[in-house]
């Protein structure tokens, strides 16, 4: 195929220099995309294989990555319209800054699919922030927040940059007395919240939490060719495809409908910045950050948690020689991929197919599921594996005073951790073939997690 384009990739990084008319250049270029596929050229030596591969895994793939129905919600009830609404106002809001310059969509440009365009931002203090900002699609799934991961939940997430003095520079309650001080914010919070109406730092984070959960990216073309149309894809993105599933070993990490495993990998980046290792405190994950979704890459360039590759055929070249080698660089990364300049070529062609025509806006035929995510009914085991970057079983039943064994049978390391009131544990680095062993004293239901891999949930029953 005649391969679409890289301004697409750039577009992002290039679109800051083109002043206030960058909206209409950016619709020029979703035309062009829009014209969808185009001829292909011969078939390149392998294609033939690769399309066989492709059709004999095309019904799992399609299980895999099939787009959800829904979107949870941690709580009990799921937010009301008017919560969301005064979410997306609060976004917004720069009075949430010290300045009164900076709102979250000051980073977070919707224009620029909830990115800034640049290498690394800019906050309050006029200084270069430490890593690149990163977009906010699909953030509804994700267990933990930020590129290391400190957050437990959005709601704690929003918190971070406004009282970063780096970003906005100012204390949550010092932002919600300027609000208190709007009759028309004042109305909002009374809709928002019936019936405990008040301007307080928990409604703002809730409200703006609430928001944030709706950013879901929209179907594109690949979508339309998961759910049963065999001409969505021209046969080069169709090989990228085959290739990102199969020996480019791409999907290991960047897996279901979002591509990603909401995990953390040392990727072999050139970096001084040791990410998640220092959050939890394990050498063995130094330089490793959060897998993030390639839900319309083509919009949210640069890449890569320091922003250091410029295109997407910047970050598939690194993939394909490999990185940094290192003690901490993830076994899950591939070893000698050796891609082809075609290859190469299919790949990205691939990529773009996660991306929208047109500036994309959040999905809005999804909606709040209003039923708490389902836990499997507990089995009565004393041992639990940990193959595949999953618990089996997920829900068990031990009594108390019992010890539960974790066998670690993956080919990766991980950390099992309890964090509640009544049980405080961390297995420190479980390395293949290890055994992590816990003892619950106390009865009620637990949680158990990976560190490395925060999506790994193992509910425990005590009785």
């Amino acid at each position: 195929m005649t391969k679409r384009p890289t301004v697409l990739a750039l577009a992002a990084t290039a679109i800051l220099s083109l002043g206030p008319g960058f909206g209409l250049v950016r619709a020029a270029l979703g035309t062009v995309a829009a014209a969808g596929p185009q001829s292909a050229p011969a078939a390149a030596p392998g294609a033939a294989e690769l399309a066989a591969e492709l059709a004999a895994n095309l019904a799992s793939l399609r299980a895999q990555f099939a787009r959800p129905t829904s979107i949870p919600y941690p709580g009990a009830m799921p937010p009301t319209p008017e919560q969301v609404a005064l979410g997306a106002r609060l976004f917004h809001d720069p009075r949430l800054s010290a300045n009164g310059e900076f709102s979250c969509a000051s980073c977070h440009d919707p224009e620029l699919a909830f990115t800034d365009g640049v290498t690394r931002g800019m906050g309050i203090a006029k200084a270069l922030l430490p890593r690149h900002t990163p977009t906010l699609w699909n953030l509804a799934w994700n267990e933990t927040l930020f590129w290391d991961g400190r957050a437990p939940s959005l709601e704690a997430q929003a918190q971070g940059p406004m009282e970063n003095p780096k970003e906005m520079g100012q204390a949550i309650g010092a932002g919600v007395a300027k609000l208190r001080a709007d009759p028309a914010m004042l109305a909002a919070f009374a809709a928002a919240f019936p019936d405990r109406p008040d301007v307080s730092p928990t409604h703002v984070l809730t409200a703006l939490a609430d928001y944030e959960r709706t950013l879901v990216s929209p179907p594109t073309r690949f979508d339309a060719f998961i759910a049963g149309d065999d001409t969505a894809l021209t046969p080069s993105e169709r090989n990228g495809f085959a290739l990102f599933t199969g020996r480019g070993r791409c999907s290991t990490c960047h897996s279901g409908w979002a591509f990603t495993d909401r995990a953390f990998h040392d990727i072999g980046l050139p970096t001084d910045d040791k990410g998640r290792g220092t959050v939890i405190g394990l050498p063995a994950v130094n330089y490793a950050f959060k897998t993030p979704t390639l839900r319309e890459l083509s919009w949210t360039a640069p890449y890569m948690h320091d922003g250091s590759l410029a295109s997407l055929e910047d970050v598939v070249s690194h993939y394909n020689h490999g990185g940094v080698d290192r003690p901490s660089r993830s076994p899950d990364l591939p070893v000698n991929l050796a891609l082809t300049g075609q290859e190469v070529s299919d790949l990205v062609a691939f990529l773009e197919t996660l991306s929208s025509a047109r500036p994309p806006k959040p999905d809005a035929g999804l909606g709040f599921s209003g039923v708490p995510v389902a836990v499997a009914a507990p089995v009565t085991v004393s041992q639990v594996t940990q193959k595949n970057k999953a618990f089996s079983p997920t829900s068990v039943r031990v009594t108390t005073g019992e010890t539960l064994r974790i066998v670690n049978d993956d080919t990766r390391p991980h950390n099992v951790r309890v964090f509640d009131p009544r049980l405080e544990f961390n297995s420190g680095l479980q390395e293949p073939g290890e055994t992590a062993t816990i003892t619950f004293g106390s009865s009620g239901t637990f949680e158990v997690f990976c560190g490395i891999h925060p999506s790994m949930k193992l509910s425990v029953t005590v009785e």
